[in-house]
């Protein structure tokens, strides 16, 4: 890396793109404020805000998100130079070979935006681009950019996935994730967090051919869990056969897959039964003692891995959010900057019985919160069943076994009925041996 723009240890960053009028638009016009690439000192990170403003006849406000998302796809079509994520999310780097090579200005990156951007939506006539380095002014500019965003979501907000014969999926991101299909629903952003249903409804009308595209609901399989006989078809076209059902409101059995752009991840923890919320942001180890990257590993790559479930911080606002798994009621932590954001649209009855790394360090101490609140969740935590077995003992295990990745909790003795919930066990051998009392 010779510099980096963003990431999770700079706090000011942003891209957006504004539609304007055609007379506020100076076609080729890059603006450069603070340092350029050429004037940051090497292994430098640095604030960075991506400001690009077009304009077009056809050109309209509903398509600002759709042409905005396409900053992440056609950055990463430079050699050495990488771009993850999105909006206020956003990190870039750039390698030393191809530093050394000439890339050394931010007006070669915007030449190649602007060539990308006309060849493959040649609705936009006119396009101009400002990078924005210097600390003060970028964060003076992500507060308006922040207020947009909110604007935009709110716009997406009220209509129910009940309520359209279509859904819209998204394939940018699979030169991350090969097999990674995202489905947009009204209730249900990208989990990037830039894609609503308007915004795929307006991308694919504007390119129909393009990695944004509509899908036919088909049949619904489940309502509850949110399966679609339409939205499997395709994502086991999309996915090449590596995908072939998909739930879109839970985070069990078959999740919906994720690239590594999403906003936050819904995360299992089997000592409680009850589900976490971990943000991009977030620093440090969370509840159950993992950082977010750790288990971004995890939900990242196209997989479906059960309790692991990449997510928008829109989706949490929505009535769909891990419907069928509780919803809220399941929720049980959750980083207090995320609780701020979405404060509003937690029931009420829910608000104060949710806890955050304010409030709890540990698992032991999320139980007594849990508890001292009458928190839902301890509806769902069940003794282990006692059976009387006669004339047996507990059984012995030979062999070596992998145990599972989180301990869980267990009791053995004889005439003890073992039950785990939740639990992954992978062994290589497991041999099960009954004996009588006086035999072997």
């Amino acid at each position: 890396m010779h510099v980096e723009f963003g990431g999770t240890d700079i706090s000011d960053k942003f891209e957006l793109v504004k539609v304007k009028d055609p007379s506020q638009v100076e076609d080729g016009k890059v603006n450069i404020i603070g340092p350029d690439i050429k004037d940051l000192p090497e292994s430098s990170s640095s604030p960075l805000g991506i400001l690009i403003e077009v304009s077009g006849k056809q050109v309209e406000e509903d398509l600002e998100g759709v042409i905005e998302r396409r900053i992440h796809h056609y950055c990463n079509y430079i050699e050495g130079f990488m771009h993850l994520n999105q909006r206020y999310d956003i990190w870039l780097r750039l390698s030393k070979k191809s530093f050394q090579k000439g890339f050394n200005s931010f007006n070669l990156l915007a030449k190649v935006l602007m060539r990308l951007y006309k060849s493959e939506l040649p609705i936009i006539e006119k396009i101009q681009i400002t990078f924005i380095t210097d600390p003060e002014k970028v964060k003076g500019y992500k507060q308006e950019a922040m207020k947009t965003y909110e604007n935009r979501d709110a716009k997406a907000r009220g209509l129910k996935d009940e309520e359209v014969d279509s859904f819209y999926g998204c394939t940018l991101c699979q030169s991350f994730a090969p097999s990674h299909v995202c489905i947009i629903t009204p209730q249900r952003y990208a989990n990037c967090g830039a894609i609503s249903w308007f915004d795929g409804r307006a991308a694919s009308k504007v390119d129909p051919k393009g990695p944004i595209f509509n899908i036919n609901i088909g049949e619904i399989l489940d309502s509850l869990k949110g399966e679609f006989s339409g939205v499997n078809q395709v994502v086991k076209e999309k996915s090449l056969g590596e995908i072939e059902r998909v739930y879109l409101y839970s985070a069990f059995e078959y999740p919906h897959t994720s690239c590594g752009c999403f906003e936050a991840i819904a995360f299992y923890i089997p000592e409680v039964d009850g589900m976490g919320i971990v943000h991009r942001d977030f620093k440090g180890p969370t509840i159950n003692g993992l950082p977010f990257s750790t288990m971004a590993d995890s939900t990242a790559g196209g997989r479906q891995v059960d309790g692991f479930h990449g997510i928008s911080i829109e989706y949490m606002r929505s009535n769909k959010f891990l419907q069928a798994d509780g919803g809220w009621k399941r929720i049980v932590w959750m980083p207090s900057a995320v609780k701020e954001r979405v404060l509003n649209f937690v029931p009420p009855e829910l608000v104060e019985k949710i806890p955050t790394e304010k409030d709890v360090h540990s698992i032991d101490e999320l139980k007594d919160f849990l508890k001292s609140k009458n928190h839902p969740i301890i509806n769902r935590w069940v003794k282990p069943v006692v059976e009387k077995v006669p004339e047996l003992v507990a059984p012995k295990i030979v062999a070596e076994t992998t145990p599972a990745p989180t301990p869980i909790p267990y009791a053995v003795g004889g005439g003890v009925k073992i039950v785990l919930k939740g639990a992954k066990i992978s062994a290589k051998r497991v041999i099960l041996k009954v004996t009588r009392e006086g035999a072997h």
